[in-house]
């Protein structure tokens, strides 16, 4: 038995990852404390809905607040371009309960702390760190992700939690940024910490610093990040210790309940009500793993709802595929699935009336209750076993967005979004102009799916709140100019409402450098929906050189130029029923082609389009309307007779090419 799984074994079982009860007090059915006849209860038994709404209302302002200061002082303290710049990290706050309170963002979890370090012996000026996967309960994906957590106290005693992770430029491995993209075992991939006291009692641990900088390639970088997401999340713990100073415990605890059976009810009247009952199947995949040749690694997943269940949505992930030889692992089968819960649940908020409804809701521990998850058993991209390699895991669990939404696609009828980006890393690495190495990756984003009301989004990142590297900032750090950064034409999928458009961006190289990417969608698309086209794929040429998704040291010479095309989202509905005025404008504002109007919508233009860039020449493009009407009844006249024999979704034309021909799969057929 190995050491991480003997580990496991010596711990007191709980069904959803939390500490095992001390107690025999009653639990609801989320695991929460109840009264005998199973009414939820605050901590000191009194019923949730005690609180004093005004309170209520002060309390989770004051948590959102919190949050935000956590990130804006990491964010102004921390030294890589990956935290300060790219915005890849986040801040999250959880009661003792280890339930997550704050719904703007996502965070890691906290119980892989308390399992390893118990809340009685914590003290204030503790700071707690982890980056192991196989001993997160599922709260970190890949070695880069470092997360510090911090204790909050009132009169002594633990009150509730702060914490922050964000990718890290390297932790050690085999390659730069420690992603390397055919590595077979996590061991290459850098540097394992479970969970340590980082700080002890506001005494940094200097040996544990030391083993940590000196294992990574960027040790300077590395130092400044971690001291400043340990002081801002030091100052965080404060500022809610003053929020329980202020109220007493009894009280802030009573709104904490508020908060999260709020979140449970408003998920299940206004979103959840609003799917089938019944059981629907759908499926993506990922295309390569960077060990073996490119295939369809399925995420397969089973959708139940029962509007009488105490969970109403079962999530069966049954039918995945074994588990990657490369890193495109996620090890998410830990405390019953809780991190995917709240991971997946933002897709449910396309349920809601509006977008400004949409925009309202927050995901917090209040979902948790609603959904039961079910692993198929070890061994697959879902449920790796110990030491399958990870880095690569945004494939697996960004993947998972698309299939809920597609599988919800099926049950309401097409009420979800087309395809949206995934993520992916590019970047080079070499020697600066002063001789010193450098390493810059970069977090590009690209186009979300038309929805069924509106076009989709451009060049958005499906990471809340990252962004890509300022221009400015990237040319006076980096031998490289950047030539080039816009919209990709044609990108997004066509549709009754448009895909939004990834990025076009050209680098051109000053001294000999080395590049690096860790993407998906370079073969298989954005899907469409409804009638919707897909996407295009992402795509880097470096002189003409197409590279493959999955890089870590591919040559670049001074004076080439690397073009980067991200992904465009998928289509909704078809684009033969697009305004074809609204064709029109895209073309002028440079989002379509003139080719790309004729044959993805059908629209025939004259005139000329104009200069997108030059407000002052507005050109004099006009629709052709008789020769749209014909050309579009020609376009018509192919597609199938039978509307039940067409996929509900468009996979774009990679598709046949790694399934060995299909056009589409079974399961996309409505």
């Amino acid at each position: 038995m190995s050491t991480e799984r003997a580990r496991r074994d010596e711990r007191p079982a709980a069904t959803d990852g939390r500490p095992a009860a001390t107690d025999e007090r009653p639990v609801t059915m989320d695991g929460r404390p109840a009264a005998t006849d199973g009414r939820p209860v605050t901590m000191d038994g009194r019923p949730v809905g005690g609180a004093d709404p005004v309170l209520v209302e002060i309390v989770e302002g004051t948590l959102a607040s919190v949050e935000m200061e956590v990130e804006t002082a990491i964010a102004r303290t921390a030294r890589s371009p990956m935290i300060r710049d790219a915005h890849d990290f986040r801040a999250g706050i959880h009661d003792v309960r280890l339930r997550k309170l704050t719904g703007r963002s996502y965070s890691a979890l906290v119980q892989p702390i308390v399992r390893d370090f118990p809340v009685g012996e914590m003290r204030p000026g503790d700071v707690f760190f982890h980056n192991d996967v196989y001993l997160s309960e599922g709260g970190i994906g890949h070695l880069p992700d470092l997360c510090v957590t911090v204790p909050v106290f009132h009169d002594g005693q633990v009150v509730a939690f702060v914490q922050a992770f964000g990718h890290h430029d390297d932790i050690g491995g085999a390659v730069p940024g420690s992603m390397p993209s055919n590595a077979r075992s996590v061991f290459e991939e850098g540097l394992m910490v479970p969970p340590i006291k980082l700080w002890d009692e506001g005494v940094p641990n200097r040996a544990a610093l030391t083993i940590m900088t000196r294992n990574s390639r960027m040790p300077d970088s590395l130092a400044g990040d971690l001291d400043a997401e340990c002081s801002a999340c030091l100052m965080g713990a404060r500022r809610l210790g003053e929020l329980f100073d202020r109220y007493g415990r009894e009280a802030v605890e009573a709104c904490f309940d508020a908060i999260i059976s709020n979140t449970t009810e408003t998920f299940r009247r206004e979103l959840l009500a609003k799917i089938p009952e019944g059981t629907h199947v759908w499926e993506d995949y990922a295309e390569h793993d960077g060990v073996d040749e490119p295939r369809l690694h399925t995420q397969r997943m089973t959708l139940t709802v029962d509007h009488s269940a105490a969970s109403p949505l079962v999530i069966d992930f049954t039918g995945t595929s074994p588990q990657a030889k490369g890193p495109i692992n996620h090890a998410g089968d830990y405390a019953d699935g809780v991190f995917l819960k709240k991971w997946l649940a933002p897709i449910l908020r396309n349920l809601a009336d509006t977008p400004e409804r949409m925009a309202e809701l927050d995901v917090n521990e209040g979902v948790v209750p609603l959904i039961e998850m079910r692993f198929p058993g070890k061994g697959t991209l879902l449920t790796p076993i110990f030491p399958a390699p990870t880095n690569a895991r945004t494939f697996v669990i960004l993947r998972l967005l698309g299939v809920l939404a597609g599988v919800l696609a099926k049950a309401t009828g097409g009420r979800m979004p087309a395809d949206q980006e995934t993520i992916r890393y590019t970047g080079v690495y070499g020697d600066g102009l002063d001789g010193t190495p450098y390493l810059m990756r970069e977090v590009l984003g690209g186009g979300s799916g038309g929805r069924w009301y509106a076009d989709g989004e451009d060049t958005i990142h499906v990471v809340p709140d990252s962004r890509n590297i300022p221009v400015e900032f990237a040319e006076s750090r980096w031998p490289f100019r950047v030539e080039r950064l816009g919209l990709a034409r044609d990108s997004g999928g066509p549709g009754l409402y448009r895909g939004g458009l990834g990025y076009d961006k050209h680098l051109r190289m000053l001294r000999d450098a080395s590049f690096m990417s860790i993407a998906d969608r370079s073969i298989l698309s954005c899907w469409g929906v409804n009638g919707g086209r897909a996407g295009r794929p992402f795509v880097v040429e470096i002189e003409g050189r197409e590279m493959e998704g999955l890089v870590d040291d591919s040559p670049v010479r001074a004076g080439e130029i690397i073009r980067v095309r991200t992904t465009g989202g998928g289509g909704w509905g078809s684009p033969l029923d697009r305004d074809p005025a609204l064709v029109a404008a895209d073309v002028r504002d440079g989002k379509v082609s003139a080719d790309g109007a004729r044959d993805d919508y059908g629209v025939i233009l004259s005139g000329d389009p104009g200069d997108p860039g030059d407000p002052s020449d507005p050109g004099d493009l006009q629709v052709d309307a008789e020769a749209t009407e014909a050309r579009r009844a020609g376009l018509r006249a192919l597609l199938p007779a039978d509307p039940a024999a067409t996929p509900f979704f468009d996979r774009g034309p990679g598709f046949p090419s790694l399934s060995g021909g299909l056009p589409y799969a079974e399961v996309d057929l409505i």
